[in-house]
């Protein structure tokens, strides 16, 4: 019986440390955007906006 001695009690936090790591990997992949996509979004809704305004009719302030 000359196994290695092991500290259950860091066992544990490494397995439960592993265990968030893969369900933080899993949700980057799920959820997570890049840089780039998130600059193009930003692009690409400031465009509509600006695509909309210039379609608005002037209102008379009578």
């Amino acid at each position: 019986m000359s196994g290695k001695i092991v500290n259950l009690s860091r066992v544990r936090k490494t397995r439960a440390r592993d265990v968030e790591r893969q369900r933080a990997d899993a949700n980057a992949a799920k959820f997570g955007c890049t840089k780039a996509e998130r600059a193009a979004d930003a692009d690409a809704a400031d465009k509509a906006a600006r695509h909309l305004d210039s379609h608005k009719r002037e209102s008379d302030p009578e």
